[in-house]
């Protein structure tokens, strides 16, 4: 169904935070459930107000207001909550993310040197079977370390002389040992496959590393099947951030419709308390487009299908690879560049992709595309506008994911269809990284949340968690201040410092990304009770504070699910 022009002129205000019209305040016909009052309410509502106290029945709110407004809605057994002047917010959102991580296999994340990280490897591999395979699990990123690198295979050697190992890092990359890459017939002469690197030192060594389908090389065990409690560990982690609703973007801990069956179990049982967005995701592998149309409609799911707990969103696709592999219309700066011929990696041929694109929009499917470089954004938008011509796409929210570097043409080819920009703080903590591969003028440009406001873009923020720690106020921090989390300030000018629609991104903003700002994104009459009360006032508090906030509760549908020890 089409927005009507008006209606869509008013939803991109929202978002970009021009005020056109007053809040209503309802009054309802019987007494609340709860009334919350002598708070500082940010509502997230287009005209910017801000309330003392909101009134909820039932699951939703019902009416906005000042404190003694409000109090007038009290019954005898209404629930009444003084705030005592915290501010709250809507529910925060992640509308990038995978998983909380953690998990089995060696934990990495408190590593801050290179021997701090052999250290901990060294340890399991103590207490390992000799030729057993040692796994770490992906919570960690080179950029925490401070040689700033990623481990070598004859390092990694050196604690592991006994057992093959798997150092994963983030989604894209594996390091192996020595062990491992004999275990998988990994050597000097074998060819990087298409849209992969099996990575060599300049003297033509192998270093360990294999990125995006070069990681196809290897075999790792299946995972252990994930269940229901594993699900319920999930939202925990997120009340806790104050986190109400995640778009889970192509991936769990197991596939994309596995998923769905464990959180609509819990949704079942009454045991949800947070709102997932899920979309499906299979790889595009064998350049069949046929064949990826089935395997990604099997499982028997559709578009929308679900309720305002758990629905499917759409189909993730992707294009090419993530920090070491993002598609550039300019060469990696040397040594990565290799005498200017390496751009990045083309996961999926222009060809096949562009059909998939047409036959799924064909089928009625809302898509999300991973873009990271400025050559796949290009591509995307290429075969977005492709599949527009065919059948109109700019009333359906479809996405880029990342999108770390745009030109001013491709900002505007995105306009013109509507879509929005899913990004997430890579750059916080991965800005070294960047630095490296990509130069510092290139750097300093990761992720131009500014521009793409300034240009009139919807935009939504995540994490990518666990590529990323799932912490928005890091994600808060970093667009306010653009600080990074080892090497100081990158790209100052693309600092956010309007804090309100900084938090729209975060609340209406995935709401509209979602399709679902008429229930949710804003404390306003009707709209779900999702809801969160933080620690320090969020509009006002220095912003080297920011990134040290936490959420003292959360609410979701009017339900307390997360309280913090600190406040009671």
């Amino acid at each position: 169904m089409r927005i009507a022009p008006k209606q869509k002129i008013a939803t991109i205000l929202a978002l970009a935070g021009i005020g056109v019209g007053a809040c209503t305040t309802v009054q309802p016909a019987t007494p609340a459930d709860a009334i919350f009052v002598d708070g500082k309410i940010f509502t997230s509502e287009i005209n910017g107000n801000v309330a003392e106290a909101f009134a909820v029945r039932g699951d939703r709110f019902v009416a906005v207001g000042s404190s003694a407004e409000i109090r007038r809605l009290a019954g005898p057994s209404t629930k009444v909550v003084d705030l005592g002047g915290r501010f709250v917010s809507p529910g925060l959102t992640d509308a990038h993310f995978h998983s909380e991580g953690g998990g089995k296999g060696v934990d990495l994340s408190r590593a801050e040197s290179m021997a701090e990280l052999l250290a901990s490897i060294g340890q399991a591999a103590a207490k390992a079977k000799p030729g057993e395979l040692i796994i770490t699990n992906a919570d960690w990123h080179e950029m925490q370390l401070a040689e700033k690198r990623l481990p070598l295979a004859t390092e990694l050697d050196t604690v592991t002389p006994n057992n093959p190992l798997v150092v994963v890092r983030g989604g894209h990359s594996l390091i192996l040992n020595s062990s491992a890459l004999k275990k998988w017939n990994i050597s000097k002469s074998t060819v990087s496959p298409e849209g992969g690197q099996v990575t060599k030192d300049a003297r033509g060594e192998l270093t360990g590393e294999l990125f995006d389908n070069a990681k196809t090389f290897v075999k790792l065990p299946p995972p252990a099947p994930v269940t229901v409690e594993d699900a319920r560990t999930t939202q925990r982690v997120l009340n806790s951030y104050g986190i109400t609703s995640a778009r889970i973007i192509g991936g769990y801990k197991t596939d994309s419709a596995t998923a769905w069956k464990l959180f609509t179990q819990l949704r079942q049982t009454g045991d949800l308390s947070v709102r997932y967005n899920i979309f499906l995701r299979t790889r595009e592998d064998g350049n069949d487009p046929a064949a990826f149309i089935a395997a990604i409609e099997a499982p028997g799911l559709r578009q929308g299908q679900g309720d305002e707990w758990v629905r499917i969103g759409g189909v993730k696709l992707a294009v090419d690879g993530g920090f070491e592999g993002g598609l550039m219309i300019e060469p990696y700066v040397e040594p990565y560049g290799r005498g200017g011929t390496y751009f990045g990696l083309r996961t999926v041929p222009v060809p096949v992709f562009n059909e998939i694109v047409r036959r799924l929009n064909e089928r009625g499917w809302v898509l999300a595309t991973h873009a990271a470089g400025d050559a796949a954004v290009g591509m995307v938008l290429d075969a977005y506008r492709l599949a527009h011509q065919a059948k109109p796409i700019d009333d359906k929210r479809w996405a880029i994911e990342h999108a770390f570097l745009a030109n001013p043409q491709q900002i505007r080819a995105a306009k013109e269809l509507n879509l929005v920009m899913s990004v997430q703080d890579h750059l916080f903590v991965a800005g070294p990284a960047f630095k490296n591969y990509l130069g510092a003028p290139r750097a300093n440009r990761i992720t131009p949340l500014k521009t793409y406001v300034d240009a009139g873009l919807p935009v939504a923020l995540g994490t990518d968690a666990p590529v990323i720690p799932v912490n928005p106020y890091w994600a808060l921090y970093h667009y306010v201040t653009r600080a990074t989390r080892s090497d100081g300030v990158y790209g100052p000018e693309e600092r956010l410092l309007d804090r309100k629609w900084l938090l729209r991104t975060m609340t209406v903003g995935y709401a509209y990304l979602t399709s679902e700002e008429g229930i949710k994104g804003t404390v306003a009459p009707g709209k779900l009770a999702d809801f969160v009360v933080m620690s320090d006032d969020f509009l006002t508090i220095p912003a080297a504070r920011i990134r040290d906030m936490k959420a003292l509760a959360t609410y979701v549908g009017g339900k307390e699910v997360y309280r913090d020890q600190s406040w009671r």
